[in-house]
């Protein structure tokens, strides 16, 4: 089964929104649909960088997930940038 993962550049936080809630509620969003096997969140470029990395059979469906994840974080705060990218041997390439 591929590997997908939904990377999401963060921006400001929803008021009342705590920084630590956000990862999980992402993950739980694709947990739904998918077996997640890890998250993450980072800090590039001066900006937080969400990722969380799930198991799935189709690239509709795992876009369908990607835009899941990207509704639920964006109810915590402001998307600035998003993709769904497939692992296809060691490289991510962008799913369409």
């Amino acid at each position: 089964m591929p590997s997908y993962r939904v990377t999401i550049t963060i921006g400001r936080l929803a008021p009342g929104v705590r920084p630590d809630a956000v990862l999980p509620a992402a993950a739980e969003a694709a947990a739904e649909f998918a077996t997640v096997e890890a998250s993450d969140v980072s800090v590039v470029r001066g900006a937080a960088r969400l990722v969380v990395r799930f198991a799935e059979d189709d690239d509709e469906v795992a876009l369908a997930i990607g835009n899941q994840v990207v509704a639920v974080t964006g109810a915590l705060a402001e998307p600035l940038n998003w993709v769904v990218t497939v692992r296809q041997g060691g490289r991510w390439y962008p799913v369409h």
